[in-house]
């Protein structure tokens, strides 16, 4: 897993697992969004999986998937509300990390 920073707030990867969120929380993050609709590939991690680890570490998690309907301002709203809550760092994820990059910047770049 690599992560790129978009931001001071806001750092986005790929797929994640639940071993990687040690290695987030780590890292500051506080809060994880996972953009990534559950069954969208074969073997992916289900998001419940990756949030109980994210409750074990203490970390704030958001499921906001983006599916081939792509972006709504619900998901936009949503996203800012879960930055502007966050007592740290944002980590975003899907597929390849693209659509969380999309997401972020229809949120106006926090």
């Amino acid at each position: 897993m690599t992560a790129y920073r978009l931001s001071e707030k806001c750092a986005v990867s790929s797929q994640i697992r639940p071993t990687d969120v040690a290695d987030i929380a780590a890292d500051g993050f506080t809060t994880i969004v996972c953009n990534r609709p559950d069954s969208e590939e074969f073997g992916q991690p289900a998001a419940s999986d990756v949030a109980s680890e994210c409750e074990t570490h203490g970390i704030a998690f958001h499921f906001l998937p983006i599916d081939r309907n792509g972006l709504t301002m619900e998901m936009v709203e949503k996203f800012q509300q879960a930055v502007s809550e966050s007592e740290g760092p944002v980590f975003l994820y899907c597929r390849s990390g693209q659509r969380s990059s999309v997401l972020w910047q229809a949120s106006g770049s926090p």
